[in-house]
């Protein structure tokens, strides 16, 4: 148990263990090996979470916004000098390739840190005249304690990202990861508390969903911020609503990808390709979608399946690695389906389809072509390395096709011609889109989606209006005018 952390959850400045919950067993996906055993939360550290938390918040939002972020800062730093260790443990909690994990994850936490850091102190009221020497001036109020509920794909960045903003704008948080990635979340806990911030601040809870319910319903919640499926984006939505607390979303798609024939090929599949392989094709804005324009669909396919043949498949520790397995095995057995599902419907198998004869959860990256917009494979968000190339003839066409669907997370458009790619970008039905580039997601730019992909922002100054309440103060400077 190479992993395994010095205990189940993080409460109140230190370590905690309960075995009465139930267990939590971390497998690693390359070999199945379970990495550590934790525990579930019980219902008294649950609580002994959010008292912590409630208390930690009042003593944090009353310091100067430089001193909240003065802690920000120091916690990237630590990130920052620990990437290598964060980053093999986000690779033995997940399964992504080391190579990916040293610039994507942790490091990507740092940054949102540093950002929130310095956004913080310029975050400002209004004063606003109102006639006859009366004003209004207004107030940026933290709401107080908030939830994390991360997903699996991301853990280290995801518990940052969600962090940052609530803790620089003065609110305290309590974090439940993915039972499947249980592991990273104590460190940046951990973190937090070198860096000097007060005890309760951050807190880590594990569980599954009886866990995350009894989180959300709570009378102590300000806010819950969540990462997840549509399923259960639904169920956090309803049960938050209860006690009308503050939600934001960030949920599933089923993006579109569109290439016009005058496109770049080598940036066009380049893209593609991160765009359904990066992370074994586990990210929720993935460009699973990919539209060719029939002018150039044959040489897009021929030049894809040469490139997606010699990415390099192996052990994820293994820095020259570049694709990883699947999290876990349930997750590998749903993708596979979902090819079953493909080669049935009749579209074309272009390379891939089969999982590799090893230990671990791994699968080969999957092109299939001859894909309609009706299929199974091009509705349903698959959550693997499995890429469906539908065609086209037109703009007008296209942009109809790219938006039938319920999903609106992310949209991509590939062309020479920069008049039509801010046409398409902006006739796409999406939250985050991109013109000659794709799944980008710099921590300045708001990030998140529309429709069933969720509300809300996460990063960027739209995160201010999500973490934040404004109080209006009414100045009277004159006598009071009354009827009676």
């Amino acid at each position: 148990m190479r992993a395994q952390p010095t205990a189940s959850h993080f409460i109140d400045g230190q370590y905690v263990e309960d075995t009465a919950g139930a267990p939590i067993e971390c497998v690693y996906a390359a070999t199945g090996e379970v990495i550590a055993r934790l525990h579930e939360a019980t219902p008294a550290l649950v609580d002994r979470a959010l008292a912590s938390a409630a208390r930690a918040q009042k003593e944090w939002a009353a310091l100067r916004p430089v001193e909240r972020a003065r802690v920000l800062h120091k916690a990237a730093e630590i990130i920052r000098s620990r990437n290598r260790e964060l980053s093999e443990l986000e690779t033995l909690d997940t399964g992504k390739p080391l190579q990916e994990t040293l610039v994507a994850d942790a490091s990507s936490g740092a940054d949102a840190l540093e950002y929130f850091a310095g956004f913080a102190p310029t975050v400002t009221g209004q004063t606003v005249p109102v006639g006859g020497g009366d004003f209004v001036y207004t107030i940026r109020e933290a709401l107080g304690v908030c939830v994390g509920i991360g997903a699996w794909n991301y853990p280290t960045q995801i518990a940052c990202w969600k962090a940052a903003p609530a803790l620089a704008f003065g609110n305290a948080m309590v974090f439940k990861p993915s039972e499947v990635t249980p592991l990273c979340a104590l460190k940046v806990a951990e973190i937090f508390i070198e860096a000097g911030a007060p005890a309760g601040l951050f807190n880590v809870v594990q569980g599954r969903g009886a866990v995350g319910a009894s989180l959300v319903t709570d009378p102590r919640v300000a806010k819950v911020s969540l990462t997840g499926s549509v399923p259960t984006g639904r169920k956090v939505y309803a049960a938050a609503a209860e006690g009308i607390r503050h939600v934001t979303m960030e949920l599933g798609g089923k993006s579109p990808l569109v290439v016009f024939d005058d496109a770049s090929l080598e940036d066009a599949i380049g893209a593609a390709m991160l765009g359904n392989f990066y992370s074994t094709g586990q990210i929720c804005s993935n460009g699973t979608r990919v539209f060719v324009q029939k002018g150039l669909k044959e040489r897009f396919l021929a030049r894809l399946k040469e490139r997606a043949e010699a990415i390099v498949i192996g052990e994820p520790l293994d820095e020259a690695t570049q694709m990883g397995p699947m999290v876990t095995e349930d997750q590998l057995s749903k993708v596979l389906s979902y090819i079953e599902k493909g080669k049935a419907e009749g579209a074309r198998l272009i390379t891939g389809g089969a999982r590799l004869d090893r230990a671990g959860n791994y699968l080969q990256p999957t092109v299939f072509a001859d894909v309609t917009d009706d299929m199974v494979i091009a509705r349903e968000e698959i959550f693997g390395p499995v890429m469906a190339i539908l065609d086209f003839d037109t703009e007008e066409e296209v942009i109809a096709r790219a938006n039938g669907t319920d999903f609106g997370l992310a949209a991509g458009v590939f062309t020479a011609d920069m008049a039509r790619g801010h046409r398409v970008a902006a006739a796409f039905e999406a939250g985050t889109c991109w013109i000659n580039a794709y799944n980008l997601t710099p921590v300045e730019a708001p990030f998140g989606g529309s429709k069933l992909s969720g509300v809300g922002r996460e990063n960027g100054h739209a995160a201010l209006e999500h973490y934040t309440q404004i109080k209006s103060v009414y100045v009277g400077m004159n006598p009071v005018d009354a009827p009676y």
